[in-house]
């Protein structure tokens, strides 16, 4: 294994491409990860929004101000 390793390190044509490739791939799972996060969040609020209309401590002009208000940030 360590013998696989030194060829690689050694050899430039290879080993960067498999760095800048590593980094894409990192990027991607950690913007992948942020989105997934950031949905279940932006549902969740969703969701406490319904249950304060429900239970009649908020308007639904005030619920769908805030969630209005949240979008404007969004560039999808």
């Amino acid at each position: 294994m360590e013998s696989i390793v030194r060829d690689l390190i050694d050899n430039e044509d290879v080993f960067i491409p498999m760095i800048i490739a590593g980094a894409i791939l990192v990027g991607l799972f950690f913007k992948g990860v942020t989105k997934v996060i950031t949905g279940n969040a932006r549902e969740r609020t969703k969701r406490e929004i319904a249950a304060y209309i429900a239970e009649g401590s908020m308007t639904p002009e005030q619920g769908e101000r805030i969630l209005k208000a949240g979008d404007r940030g969004r560039h999808v």
